[in-house]
């Protein structure tokens, strides 16, 4: 099993849908745009959203596994992904990349 580095490559605000729907939230994400996390295989990286994490998580398992070229060639490098968390009023984008580091088995 490998490590993933996940990096926040976009965050997006919807103010008009924020304004029109949303209860008001404060510090609903605090992601910005070059961040990265290190997951230790599966294991969501400390300070991760727990949201993100939910949508992204089965991508890094599979990455972290040696899967490559999911959904048939869909990145230039088979063994990435870009993601987003499912966030409607502010969707951060991700791009979760397989290393070739092993990840630290307890």
């Amino acid at each position: 099993m490998k490590k993933c580095r996940i990096t926040v490559m976009r965050t997006t605000e919807y103010r008009d849908l924020m304004e029109q729907y949303e209860n008001p939230i404060s510090d609903a994400c605090n992601m910005s745009v070059g961040q990265t996390f290190i997951a230790n295989g599966w294991e969501k990286p400390e300070r991760f959203c727990q949201s993100a994490w939910d949508v992204i998580s089965p991508f890094v398992l599979a990455l972290s596994h040696g899967a490559e070229n999911i959904y048939d060639g869909w990145m230039k490098n088979g063994r990435s992904a870009m993601l987003s968390c499912n966030d409607g009023f502010r969707p951060v984008s991700f791009l979760v990349e397989a290393l070739d580091e092993d990840a630290d088995v307890g």
